[in-house]
């Protein structure tokens, strides 16, 4: 069996050959950040059953930690495959067909976002499993300010800040167009009022793609790392923030899924929130559910 995948915007494609070798989810920071989503997953497969079909030439890589590379599409942002050790771990978010495995752990689950709950029954790590590796610490890249939400992307470049707790909700959105911009099993948003946000350094290197076909889909990383970041609507007054990118606790916390007739067919969703084949009836994003006080702050 061969399963192929593409970024965003298609620039990048690639195959991969069954069999793979595993499948998991992870927490740590970094991957969040990276992926701007509640968490990360990878499809381990050796390199001899792995192709690039188009724009390996156009891929970026970040060097998060000592010889661990982070590539991602320089016109998307997409993360894309990238090789550790004697593996390739493609971001299953990114494929157009059913890998057949499916996911068989969660990792450093002791840096779970405090705004996700892990609702399966699948073994859990607070780090790498015996024998994986050694955790690189990460440090926080922004200080922490009463009464406000601090995030950041990976390298640090790209910072800013909104007014908190935020009411939410976190959104857990699908769509074909989220998982593939993400590389992720879903995209995890917030979103907030425009005059609730501020940059607080980096908005230069903010680049933002928007899918040619949409309404407004559009897609902010920071150019030197690929770390998703908030996006500006100045039209309609708001910025979605990619929750993956918050150093800070939001106080906001996932109320609902979206877009679940397009979930990817490798990932099941196992807590009791709300599903919805596409939108929500009424405004998007909803009003929050939870009480105005509810949840912990920055």
């Amino acid at each position: 069996m061969t399963v192929r995948g593409t970024c965003l915007c298609g620039d990048v494609a690639f195959e991969a050959d069954a069999p793979f070798e595993f499948m998991g989810h992870c927490h740590c920071s970094m991957c969040r950040k990276h992926h701007g989503a509640a968490f990360s997953s990878a499809l381990a497969v050796h390199p001899s059953r792995f192709r690039w079909l188009r724009g390996a030439e156009g891929i970026r890589r970040y060097e998060s930690s000592p010889g661990g590379s982070r590539p991602f599409c320089g016109r998307c942002g997409s993360a894309v495959p990238g090789s550790a050790g004697e593996l390739v771990f493609i971001a299953p978010g990114l494929l157009d067909d059913d890998p057949e495995m499916r996911p068989q752990a969660h990792i450093f689950v002791a840096s779970k976002a405090p705004w996700h709950e892990i609702a399966d029954s699948l073994p859990r790590f607070d780090a790498y499993p015996s024998g994986m590796g050694e955790a690189v610490p990460f440090e926080r890249r922004s200080e922490p300010v009463a009464g406000r939400v601090r995030g950041s992307c990976l390298c640090g470049a790209v910072g800013y800040e909104i007014g908190g707790p935020v009411a939410g909700p976190i959104a857990n959105c699908h769509c074909s167009r989220c998982r593939k911009a993400r590389a992720a099993a879903h995209a995890s948003n917030l979103f907030v009022e425009l005059p609730e946000f501020r940059w607080l350094r980096g908005e230069d290197l903010v680049v933002s793609y928007k899918v040619p076909e949409a309404e407004r889909f559009t897609q902010a990383f920071c150019r030197t790392c690929g770390a998703k970041v908030p996006h500006v609507n100045a039209a309609r007054g708001r910025v979605v923030v990619p929750a993956g990118s918050l150093d800070d606790d939001p106080g906001a916390r996932e109320e609902l899924h979206i877009f679940v007739g397009s979930k990817a067919p490798w990932y099941e969703i196992a807590d009791d929130l709300p599903r919805h084949e596409a939108y929500p009836p009424g405004p998007y994003p909803p009003p929050s559910r939870r009480p105005r006080d509810a949840g912990a702050r920055g």
